[in-house]
């Protein structure tokens, strides 16, 4: 736990020397947490590591797609730039190192901090980085599954850890899945701490959160806080195969800290996003994308097929190409999660096929990991959403296992 009570008041009048040692010691902690970072620079810290600088990372600040500015973070994990560039709404930023994933965030970003997540080993892992902007507000992630609540009194779960508690927005909130657990139900929400006892409060809309979410090597979506008043934002939940609800909504409670992970567990869900207003246009980046996958362009096919998702957030089939541009370029943990997306969202006429391509794709991915009882079944949920002698085979072959 980092810094959830007030310190005491002292009575008695401080000594010169006293208050010097605390003035000295003052100084030392702001050099190093970077209390005040300076205009014209973004900074970049471990999502996995208290207070370490990320050094030598490459920045981009992007236009319409294109890099147009470049930096590399210093010692101290700075980067800088022409301030009114990181300031532009319409600039996009990227953060990459070997070893982690990806970041991308949109700006304005001028003397904000960003914290890279090192990339994931495990299939079924899942990262989970909560920052925020606002000073004076403390913000807790919780996570709640299979009877149990990670939060910042109890930071350790069955393959789930809090890697790292924050009390103020200098510092990220990290929760990492090791590997989910078979048939677990998974939910992930931020709780204004600071207004528990005031549920109407709208600092938590207000305080510029974001959660950033990582499969494997890969950051998989990004949320911001929504505008309504509440101190408890649900961001997602994993269902017990594994696919995720996005729920993304603010609410007010009154539970306790400890209470809010049994109230977690209770929360409703949400459906399937509705299709956006820019529909069209979201099929014509998944188009784009079909195009560079079949020319050998994963990296462009990635991209378009991301596009077309953040266009359309409840687009089937761009998920499902997505999963199959992940597999051909290696991305396992990020192709069954992009898979399991277009299974949870396929409606219509070719529902079925794609729940079946999406199922296959899983199975096999799971058998080349040597977990065969998984790939067995989603292989089997493959041959019931449209038989297929392929799904047979694959059967045949992982029962002997």
């Amino acid at each position: 736990m980092s810094a959830h009570h007030t310190a005491p008041v002292r009575s008695a009048p401080i000594r010169t020397a006293l208050r010097r040692a605390a003035a000295t010691a003052l100084l030392a902690w702001a050099a190093s947490a970077g209390a005040a970072d300076p205009e014209g620079a973004v900074t970049v810290l471990s999502a996995t590591v208290a207070d370490q600088r990320i050094e030598g990372a490459s920045v981009e600040l992007r236009r319409d797609g294109q890099a147009a500015l470049a930096a590399a973070s210093d010692a101290q994990g700075r980067a800088a730039f022409d301030p009114d560039a990181l300031r532009d709404p319409d600039a996009r930023l990227s953060i990459r190192k070997p070893g982690y994933a990806e970041l991308l965030a949109q700006c304005p970003c001028d003397g904000k901090r960003y914290a890279l997540s090192p990339a994931l080993a495990s299939l079924d892992g899942l990262r989970v980085v909560l920052s925020w902007d606002a000073p004076g507000v403390d913000l807790d992630a919780h996570l709640s599954y299979a009877g149990r609540h990670v939060y910042f009194q109890r930071p350790r779960g069955p393959d789930a850890l809090l890697d790292l508690d924050a009390a103020d927005h200098r510092r990220p909130e990290t929760v990492t899945i090791a590997r989910r657990l078979p048939g677990a139900t998974y939910t992930y929400a931020v709780h204004d701490f600071g207004h528990r006892q005031q549920p109407d409060s709208d600092a938590l809309a207000r305080s510029g959160a974001r959660v950033y979410v990582y499969v494997g090597q890969t950051l998989v979506r990004t949320y911001a806080a929504p505008a309504q008043p509440g101190n408890v934002w649900t961001v997602l939940r994993i269902d017990s195969d594994g696919r995720f609800e996005e729920i993304d909504r603010i609410a007010a409670s009154r539970a306790s800290a400890d209470a809010l992970g049994a109230e977690l567990a209770r929360a409703p869900g949400q459906g399937a996003p509705a299709t956006a207003a820019e529909g069209e246009n979201a099929v014509a980046a998944n188009q784009r994308g079909e195009t560079a996958y079949r020319s050998g362009d994963l990296v462009g096919a990635i991209a378009a097929y991301q596009q077309a998702i953040e266009l359309d957030p409840g687009y089937a089939l761009a998920f499902s190409n997505l999963g199959l541009a992940y597999v051909r370029k290696g991305r396992a943990a990020e192709a069954i999660w992009a898979s399991r997306r277009a299974i949870a969202l396929a409606k219509g006429a070719g529902a079925a096929t794609i729940r079946a391509g999406a199922y296959y794709n899983i199975g096999k991915l799971y058998e080349l990991d040597g977990q065969y009882e998984r790939a067995m079944s989603n292989y089997l949920a493959a041959r019931r959403e449209k038989p297929d002698k392929s799904y047979d085979e694959a059967l045949q072959r992982v029962s002997g296992y």
